[in-house]
């Protein structure tokens, strides 16, 4: 009975509806149904209590999704989801759930697209020993041919990829940013290396890496963070690579440092310990291992003071089973 009470409310199949359809936000949820936030925790509660929504804590929000393990195999439950998704097409909420994701990206390319506080070469030091030490190693890369640096920012990593490798893509989707680098390319002399002005998803960018036989090394660099699904943003990694090729991710543990949100647009609070491993292997790939940043190489930002980390994992050479 108490389940029938709970089901009574066109609201909460709406909850369950949308919640099967992405993960989101309280704050998000209310956007969707036009409610206030306090009324939509009210609703959300009993769902929760219920087992019917799974919650998981990014900082100062709450994400919810639907439990289909719970609501699969019995008929009420699957008749009640069935009925949201019924409403959320007549109001097109459903429809505006692709959209609220996007959203969440917008105010980190805003803080990006900030036009640079010096466009002199000036301001690009002068190139380092450690470029020559690297060039040095190079030939010890088993797979040097293309490197793709994705969410490039100023293009720092260039200086440790652009030694080792014979061609490196830096991708950004930020104009202010790619000029920045275009500064550092010129002034470093990495000829070798090309812009690229637009997402890591992008079918032109696809389409010149598969030109160049795939890519050996993908590196995300402090970039999955910022994804609105940053699953779907590994798959994208992954589509780039060779098969045999390495995919890098360095990002942040879970930490309560909210102000990055604002500070840096930030989407996400950094990833536990196996989100990243689950990532790479719902993208087909063969997770290889993982290791902490020590705090020491942190350079001075907004997120030098949080926890940083390293997930590394491998294309495999053929489709065989994980």
């Amino acid at each position: 009975m108490e389940l029938f009470r709970l089901l009574a409310e066109p609201g909460r199949l709406q909850l369950l509806a949308l919640c099967e359809a992405e993960e989101l936000s309280v704050s998000e949820l209310a956007t969707l149904l036009e409610d206030s936030q306090p009324q939509m925790s009210r609703k959300v509660s009993p769902l929760r209590e219920a087992g019917l929504l799974d919650a998981r804590k990014d900082g100062t929000r709450l994400f919810l999704r639907t439990d289909l393990a719970t609501i699969n195999g019995d008929p009420v439950l699957t008749e009640a989801l069935s009925e949201g998704r019924r409403l959320c097409l007549i109001d097109g909420s459903l429809a505006r759930v692709p959209g609220m994701v996007a959203a969440r990206e917008e105010h980190g390319r805003s803080h990006f697209e900030q036009a640079p506080a010096s466009t002199s070469t000036a301001s690009v030091p002068a190139s380092p020993e450690h470029l020559a030490h690297l060039s040095a190693l190079s030939l010890l890369m088993p797979g040097r041919g293309l490197a793709v640096d994705v969410g490039t920012g100023e293009g720092l990593s260039l200086d440790v990829l652009a030694p080792l490798f014979a061609r490196v893509i830096a991708v950004d989707r930020s104009q202010a940013q790619l000029a920045r680098v275009a500064e550092r390319v010129a002034a470093r002399g990495f000829h070798h290396v090309s812009l690229f002005p637009g997402s890591y998803d992008d079918a032109t960018l696809v389409q010149r890496v598969d030109a160049a036989g795939g890519a050996d090394l993908v590196f995300a660099g402090r970039i999955l963070h910022h994804a609105s699904r940053p699953g779907s943003a590994v798959q994208a990694f992954s589509r780039l690579l060779k098969k045999g090729g390495h995919l890098v991710v360095m990002d942040y543990l879970p930490h309560e440092l909210d102000a990055l949100r604002t500070e840096a647009g930030d989407v996400w609070l950094g990833f536990g310990a196996e989100d990243v491993k689950r990532f790479t292997k719902e993208a087909g790939m063969h997770f290889l291992g993982d290791v902490g940043i020590p705090n020491s190489f942190h350079p001075v930002g907004p997120d030098a003071s949080v926890t940083w980390h390293a997930w590394v994992a491998q294309k495999p050479l053929s489709h065989s089973p994980q």
